[in-house]
């Protein structure tokens, strides 16, 4: 059997190190350029070297993205990317453009060349084509179900890996090669500048009556006809192994610290009971279904795993997150007072009931005994976000502890 990896993504160096420290096997993350999450925080060279050393520190692996489908006017600056991340020691590549793969070929032999899911891999000759150029390891288009997915692993090389999605956000297009971001506002989705005009409401118009918009569907509000619900397999992980997955990769390098956490430490959980005793991965099945809906969601759906998506994988009323808990901040050093730093996220209060969810699983209630500023003054409550404070929670905290507050139960 093989143990597959959990591959985390992160948006910045803070994401980075709690993604490792809550678990992840490895991370995935974007420099300021040639990755397709221009609007996410991103690395700088000076981030992307402190956390690539940080994550190996913890026996982690991180991946670059790369994976633009090039210009012309691209290619000399890929050179140059790759010359200066070579010195970094990053564990692997992750590219759609044949040139680029070329260009990193000869810049970083020693490096893994992993195939983004942006090249379409939709069958085995694709993997043996990869495999012959000297890929390590291919994405599989998230349109696979797992049937095809064995079927690849029974005809591609033992030592051939193949990395899978299975949680996160669906992209209406194929492999996520969408041109309606250009269409509509000329950012192009394959550089990097996708506005996810996916998730946006969406009319008709009839050609004798211009100006009078009907909806699609039967909704005053009109219709979200492209909004998928977000990929959820924590329920499956018996099956994902059994097709012969090598890495389970989470979405969102666009996600806060909250999400990772909360993500990478259920999969974490449910992966290594199931190793350990599947009869303890059935037993704790209620536990990853409520902390994996603890993050920020779109309900969720299985996607093309088990055959082809019919309506009830479309969210068609609305385009909003469903959201159990607000992030309030992350834990660092404490002081000589006792109290702990935190870079507050949102707003809270002395008085209030928070919650304290640490890397093993456990989460723990806690009352906000006293809130200070970096001069000491203490403060009724943290308006502000990015506020650098000080609290008392009245319980130890460890870093990269996640502060969170529930909120109200959605309604269905």
């Amino acid at each position: 059997m093989r143990k597959p990896e959990l591959l985390v993504p992160a948006s910045s160096l803070e994401v980075l190190k709690v993604a490792v420290v809550f678990g992840a096997d490895a991370v995935y993350i974007g420099g300021e350029a040639f990755g397709l999450r221009a609007k996410a925080k991103n690395f700088s060279m000076e981030d992307m070297r402190e956390g690539i050393a940080f994550a190996h520190e913890h026996g982690v692996r991180v991946y670059v993205t790369a994976n633009i489908l090039a210009h012309n006017r691209d290619l000399p600056g890929v050179r140059r990317y790759f010359e200066e991340l070579k010195e970094f020691g990053p564990d692997g590549l992750i590219i759609a453009d044949p040139a680029v793969f070329m260009i990193a070929k000869e810049v970083c032999p020693e490096m893994e060349l992993h195939i983004s899911t942006q090249a379409n891999n939709t069958n085995y000759g694709t993997y043996q084509f990869w495999y012959g150029l000297g890929a390590k390891r291919v994405v599989s288009a998230r349109e696979l179900s797992l049937e095809e997915i064995r079927e690849i692993r029974g005809n591609i090389p033992e030592d051939m890996e193949i990395e899978t999605f299975v949680h996160g956000a669906m992209c209406i297009s194929y492999s996520g090669r969408c041109l309606l971001s250009n269409y509509f506002t000329g950012r192009d989705a394959n550089q990097g500048a996708c506005t996810h005009p996916c998730r946006w409401k969406y009319y008709v118009m009839e050609e004798q009556r211009p100006g009078e918009y009907l909806p699609v569907y039967e909704n005053e509000r009109g219709t979200y006809i492209f909004n998928s619900k977000d990929l959820c397999m924590i329920e499956h992980i018996p099956e994902l192994i059994e097709a012969g997955i090598d890495s389970f990769k989470i979405e969102g390098r666009m996600k806060t610290a909250l999400y990772v956490a909360t993500v990478a430490r259920t999969y974490r959980r449910a992966i290594d009971d199931y190793l350990k005793d599947p009869a303890l991965y059935e037993a704790n099945m209620d536990w990853y279904r409520d902390q994996i809906s603890n993050c920020t969601y779109r309900q969720f759906t299985t996607g093309f795993f088990y055959g082809k998506p019919d309506e009830s994988a479309q969210i068609y009323d609305n385009n909003t997150y469903v959201k159990e808990y607000t992030y309030l901040g992350i834990a660092g050093e404490q002081n000589e007072r006792g109290q702990f730093h935190i870079s507050q996220r949102n707003k809270f209060s002395v008085g209030e009931l928070i919650e304290v969810m640490k890397p093993d699983g456990e989460n723990i209630p806690a009352t906000v005994r006293a809130i200070f500023d970096e001069e000491g003054n203490a403060m009724e409550s943290a308006p502000h976000p990015q506020q650098s404070l000080w609290i008392d929670i009245g319980i130890r905290l460890e870093r990269y502890d996640i502060l969170r507050r529930q909120e109200a139960a959605p309604e269905f």
